[in-house]
């Protein structure tokens, strides 16, 4: 209140946003509904209660009563492993956008953007051609962690802050080591055999329709290493957003944490696109709607985006098996759909603002 007993205005750039552990839990609550509801969605429709019924007989809680062996089969074997492998790649993908764009300090910062997917895609495409098998079921993830490694640290020498990496350096970069990828994997995939081609076309675009629980049993332990390894990087990722040397000078070790948000990123990226393939724009316009809500700081905001990738990648892989049955539309193209005109959106806003 002012002297005169009228009401302060409130200043412009205060926002009034809710606690970012209230929003944490608000955002896992929504998301585990939606999970619940997915397991019953899709051609063969199956009601919420048999849903449940189903998930606690198979966890020995009910027995089987009037359930029958079809629900069980589509809900348990297909459904259930398939909705949280789609939770951990959007988790992934949209905490590992935060992450780049903390690391480069650039809010365009994106795993498809800049090309890091392409990298991460490349590497897993090599390793399907080219039939290695050298590490049995983690050769493909982790030919995809080595591709998206090597493109985030080339990215990043490239397009460093520190040495004049703005907006469009960064865009350009990633463009030149995009087109590069994709033009590889267009190599792979002309050698590639008659058998592998239908596979590989429908992996590029993203899909989770061959998801089990083998999958997913892979990809828990590299997003559990990815998340908790991100999350510890909350406060440098904080202190980078100041500048490199102001982060140095406040004592933080730059080169270390430059490398370890490489390799966390790139093994997020790297483990989502080994087991879901090309989805884009996650990365990007997941952590921009969680800062409206959580603000910028990396304490809740990887958490959020992470649960609210997660959030999104389950309703768009809901929506892709269920809107053209008995096929399924590419997890891809809904991405796409929704990430390309936010991105030019933001780079519309940038213009606008005076950004490059």
């Amino acid at each position: 209140m002012s002297a005169d007993g009228r009401a302060t205005p409130r200043r412009s750039g205060q926002v009034r946003r809710p606690p970012g552990g209230l929003l944490l839990l608000a955002m896992l609550a929504l998301l585990a509904v939606v999970i619940v509801l997915s397991f019953g969605v899709g051609p063969l429709r199956i009601p919420p209660g048999d849903v449940v019924h189903v998930i606690a007989h198979q966890l020995g809680l009910a027995d089987a009563g009037t359930l029958n062996q079809r629900d069980i089969s589509v809900v348990w074997n297909l459904r259930v492993p398939r909705a949280l492998l789609a939770v951990i790649v959007g988790a992934s993908l949209a905490m590992a956008g935060a992450g780049l764009q903390g690391l480069f300090g650039n809010p365009l910062a994106d795993p498809g953007i800049v090309g890091v997917t392409h990298g991460a895609a490349l590497g897993a495409v090599a390793a399907i051609v080219l039939g290695a098998t050298v590490l049995g079921a983690w050769t493909i993830p982790v030919a995809a962690f080595a591709g998206g490694a090597a493109t985030t640290t080339l990215i990043y020498l490239l397009a460093r802050p520190d040495r004049g990496g703005g907006t469009a350096t960064l865009l350009l970069v990633g463009i030149a080591i995009a087109a590069g990828c994709s033009a590889a994997i267009g190599f792979f995939t002309y050698i590639a055999r008659t058998d592998e081609l239908q596979s590989l076309v429908f992996w590029q675009m993203g899909s989770l329709a061959m998801a089990d629980w083998g999958d997913l049993l892979a990809a828990v332990p590299a997003f559990a290493v990815g998340a908790v390894a991100l999350a510890t990087l909350a406060t440098p990722l904080d202190m980078l957003a100041l500048g490199e040397r102001q982060a140095q000078h406040i004592g933080l070790d730059v080169r270390r944490t430059r490398a370890l948000l490489v390799a966390v990123c790139a093994l997020l990226v790297g483990s989502a696109v080994a087991f879901a393939g090309v989805v884009g724009f996650v990365g990007l316009v997941v952590p921009h709607f969680v800062r409206l809500l959580a603000g910028p700081g990396h304490r809740w905001l990887l958490p959020v985006s992470g649960a609210t990738g997660g959030l999104l990648v389950v309703v768009a892989d809901t929506a892709a098996r269920s809107l053209d049955p008995p096929s399924e539309i590419p997890l891809g193209l809904f991405s796409a759909a929704l990430g390309a005109p936010f991105f030019l959106w933001l780079v519309l806003r940038s213009r606008k603002r005076g950004g490059a």
